[in-house]
């Protein structure tokens, strides 16, 4: 606080815990099915020699490398903060978000890569046996999405974990697709086919999280936060002049922060006068954006001037 005029405010207290670590038992029973269908489905693709299955285990090999990454960075994103890492290792989740991308760019081009291997070099699979083990994984796999479907809309950490466990659902619903093509027709072909399906659907996805990913990594304004609506309210405020500096982003998931440097009136400068200014802008920014911590520095008109350069 400098000569009365300069004031910070955080709105909120320390953080406790992010989103997603309500969820982390539920990643736990996660991991433990996927691993138990990743050893399933692997001995029933090598039995029924059906890339597609195999595929499948492949894909849930990641899933749980993926699970196992999320549980790791909820881990480290609630330790308490220090001195030197002043929000903690919160953003250890988004970390494991972006992690959780590039795995499943990567599998989802060796599914692909696998897929035309086999075209090249047909291979006859056994499809009554693959119709079995694929209906193990579907079912443990929709278990599995229950469990997370509702932390994968407050997590980017938690939502990288759901897409992989969706895609792998997916996959087991072409594998048996696939399946009863060969069993009903005999056309080998279908297994391969399945095999591109799988690998396509893990891409659209896994690219839209990407983005929301590169977003937080960036500090762009957090989703559904719009900056010109977020200046009007502040400046329509009674006493405030004008507003600069004004920043919001995203530790991790479910923690927006924003700090402003806000311009007020003579008659606003008194401690009374910004402790009332304080409550109404927190409510402002609390009650129409979800934004809750909030750093905001009141200064007299001109104020500006005297602050260094890289502070605009």
């Amino acid at each position: 606080m400098g000569a009365g005029h300069d004031h910070g405010h955080t709105h909120g207290g320390p953080t406790t815990g992010t989103a997603a670590a309500a969820h982390r038992g539920r990643l736990r029973i996660a991991l433990c099915i996927t691993l138990t269908v990743m050893a399933v489905e692997i001995v029933g693709g090598v039995l029924s020699d059906s890339l597609a299955l195999i595929a499948d285990a492949a894909h849930m090999a990641t899933d749980a490398l993926g699970l196992g990454m999320a549980l790791l960075a909820i881990h480290f994103a609630n330790r308490p903060a220090g001195l030197n890492r002043t929000f903690g290792y919160a953003r250890a989740e988004i970390l494991a978000a972006l992690a959780n991308c590039l795995l499943l760019l990567g599998v989802g081009g060796f599914l692909l890569f696998e897929a035309v291997e086999r075209f090249i070099t047909p291979a006859e699979t056994r499809s009554g046996l693959t119709i079995v083990f694929a209906l193990v994984g579907m079912a443990a796999n929709i278990v599995s999405l229950s469990l997370l479907m509702r932390g994968q809309q407050e997590s980017l950490n938690v939502r990288g974990a759901y897409l992989e466990v969706l895609a792998d659902t997916l996959g087991s619903l072409a594998v048996l697709v696939s399946a009863g093509i060969i069993l009903a027709t005999g056309w080998q072909a279908a297994d391969p086919i399945a095999s591109l399906v799988i690998g396509l659907m893990i891409i659209p996805r896994t690219v839209k999280l990407f983005r929301e990913t590169l977003d937080v990594l960036l500090e762009s304004a957090p989703k559904g936060v719009d900056m010109a609506e977020v200046r009007a309210h502040i400046v329509a405020l009674p006493g405030v002049l004008d507003v600069h500096d004004l920043h919001a982003w995203t530790i991790t998931s479910g923690m927006p922060v924003l700090s402003a440097h806000v311009v007020v009136s003579q008659d606003m400068l008194d401690s009374v006068g910004h402790e009332k200014l304080l409550h109404e802008l927190q409510g402002c920014l609390g009650g129409h954006f979800d934004v809750e911590h909030c750093t905001f520095q009141l200064e007299p008109s001109g104020h500006a001037e005297h602050e260094a350069g890289f502070c605009h």
